[in-house]
């Protein structure tokens, strides 16, 4: 298993780097330069990255060697996967060899098994580095390989710098490595490399362009504790979060990646309050996660007000009133604050704030707190299926008594019963893997459907503000800001309807078992 974390850094702070890192842990050995040509092999449907695999030749001195690398997961920048390499006799794959070195059986039966797969496997994109490379220890007597990478992959007429610190573990706690990132990240302005050189360029190809990805089911077992849960779905939620945060940083016109972001963070926010019975988030994370929650719900807001709610006004409304205007003022502020988001997920903030809440979770940070940890350890050791059913009830119990009054709930109010909604089906998919299909997703069905209708409502609500804040001091957007605003408030009226339909489906719905 390679277990090692990636962090990007601007060419020019190379040797500033370099330096600081000696500094840190000197190394046990010279600095040696590699020159590297990589070249990536699949088929032509792309069979290894369907199978999220990676399989390279590398030409290095005067000799060629191939790697598989599969599988894994990542964190924060911090890789582990399955990694399996041998020699070949030239620039081209060799798969018989490669299987006798593949101790995995499920791997060499569904990806290396087919004895024509060879044939078809062709070059896919090249790297072309420099490597500079030595070993050390870091303080806590870790053994770490550092590898500063500088180069460029190449596919076709594409092309995409590489500047990236790699920092391999050898032997020891790979909580360290996150240790050793954020004192290098205090001097430099250091990022997190969440995706793989093979990651990157697959991504430049036509069809595998990089896209919104959307929230992974969380693999929970019956012998889990509510501690293990809660390590298991807070990193699946920082995985949504990363998996959309270099689209965010680098495409200010893609809508649905920020979403998905933002999607991922209130994932996050709705598992630390599951679970704060259990554990606390240290007040200096909290409010770095506000700050970002921020940043990406204010940008949120502005997409859906110019991208989904005028747009459904502006074949409704007279045509004379002509409130494209007000559309494009929408739109140039959504951009505005794309700018702001991009700004936010590439600083040095960001980065620490990710380094530092996932070596929080990794390594169980509220154990520290030792004023609750003797009263926490219980509830801690709770087998999680307990702990979710009790969540489960207490949630629908909550959002039973935020409905009581549906029918003549304020904004506000409907805006309680929408936060319970969401939280109990949050609990509902974090804890998905623990019950039978066929139970838990009508219920989570019935979940989302009313949680969308509250959603609408809620849309209106901040679209009011929205449209307010635009409009002020603007002559030329007021009145129809203000026409705009009230053809929202009577469409709420209407809508209630809808919302009532969708909670006489899901009320009479039992928990999950």
């Amino acid at each position: 298993m390679e277990v090692e974390l990636k962090l990007l850094v601007d060419a020019k702070f190379k040797e500033a780097l370099l330096q600081r890192l000696l500094l840190a842990a000197p190394a046990t050995n010279r600095r040696q330069e590699l020159g590297l040509t990589d070249t990536y092999f699949d088929t032509p449907e792309l069979w290894l990255r369907n199978h999220e695999a990676g399989l390279r030749v590398r030409h290095v001195g005067d000799g060629w060697r191939q790697t598989l690398k599969v599988g894994g997961k990542v964190t924060s920048g911090l890789h582990q996967r399955q990694e399996w390499e041998c020699d070949v006799a030239g620039p081209a794959v060799e798969l018989a060899r490669l299987r006798k070195v593949v101790d995995d059986k499920k791997v060499r039966r569904d990806m290396l098994a087919s004895a024509a797969l060879e044939k078809r496997m062709a070059p896919v994109f090249t790297t072309e580095l420099k490597r500079t490379v030595w070993e050390m220890h870091l303080p806590a007597g870790d053994h770490i390989e550092c590898a500063f990478d500088e180069g460029a992959i190449e596919c076709g007429r594409q092309k995409v710098a590489i500047n990236e610190l790699e920092l391999e573990l050898k032997s020891g706690d790979p909580i360290h490595l996150f240790d050793f990132a954020l004192t290098l990240q205090k001097d430099l302005p250091l990022r997190l490399g969440n995706r793989s050189k093979a990651d990157r360029g697959y991504a430049l190809l036509p069809s595998n362009s990089p896209a919104a990805v959307k929230a992974t089911s969380v693999a929970l077992s019956n012998a889990m504790n509510a501690e293990q849960a809660f390590q298991a779905i807070a990193c699946n939620c920082i995985m949504h979060m990363q998996a959309n945060d270099a689209n965010v940083a680098t495409v200010p016109e893609d809508v649905e990646s920020l979403h998905q972001m933002r999607v991922g963070m209130r994932r996050l926010r709705s598992a630390l309050s599951m679970f704060k019975s259990l554990l606390h988030l240290p007040e200096e994370l909290q409010q770095e996660l506000d700050w970002l929650a921020k940043e990406l719900g204010d940008t949120r807001d502005w997409d859906v007000l110019a991208g989904s709610t005028l747009p459904g006004l502006a074949k409704d409304v007279p045509a004379a009133l002509h409130i494209d205007g007000i559309q494009q003022a929408a739109a140039d502020r959504a951009l505005e604050h794309h700018a702001a988001a991009a700004a936010a997920v590439s600083s040095a903030r960001y980065t620490h704030l990710m380094l530092s809440l996932t070596r929080w979770i990794l390594a169980m940070g509220w154990r520290e707190d030792t004023a609750t940890l003797a009263i926490s350890c219980k509830l801690l050791a709770e087998p999680v299926m307990e702990f979710a059913h009790k969540t489960l009830k207490r949630d629908q119990q909550r959002l039973r008594t935020c409905a009581r009054k549906l029918r003549t709930a304020t904004p506000e109010a409907r805006h309680r019963i929408r936060i319970a909604a969401k939280k109990t089906r949050y609990a509902a998919e974090f804890f998905d893997s623990l019950f039978a299909p066929k139970k838990v997703r009508p219920f989570v069905k019935a979940l989302t459907g009313l949680q969308d209708e509250l959603g609408l409502l809620n849309d209106a609500s901040v679209a009011d503000r929205l449209l307010h804040e635009m409009s002020a001091g603007q002559p030329q957007l007021e009145a129809k800001a203000g026409y705009v605003r009230g053809f929202l408030a009577a469409r709420v009226q209407q809508d209630g309807k809808a919302i009532i339909k969708r909670w006489k489906q899901f009320a009479p719905m039992s928990l999950p078992r």
